[in-house]
């Protein structure tokens, strides 16, 4: 996965917050703007989803949209 590519949300490994997942089931869909390095095991994907929101994910969450 690259930045810019638009992704899709098909998954959530943790546990996240009750709000991110309503913001979620409005758009799970989302564009790739970089990268984060996470736990020493793996890299994530940072996605913007509007102006306001943006949070990572796994590459396993995620598919292209």
């Amino acid at each position: 996965m690259e930045i810019g590519q638009k992704v899709r949300v098909q998954r959530v490994r943790d546990r996240i917050p009750a709000d991110i997942v309503s913001k979620l089931k409005q758009n799970p869909v989302g564009v790739i703007q970089g990268y984060r390095v996470v736990d020493g095991k793996g890299i994530g994907l940072v996605v913007k989803f509007d102006e306001t929101f943006s949070t990572w994910f796994f590459e396993d969450e995620l598919q292209a949209a």
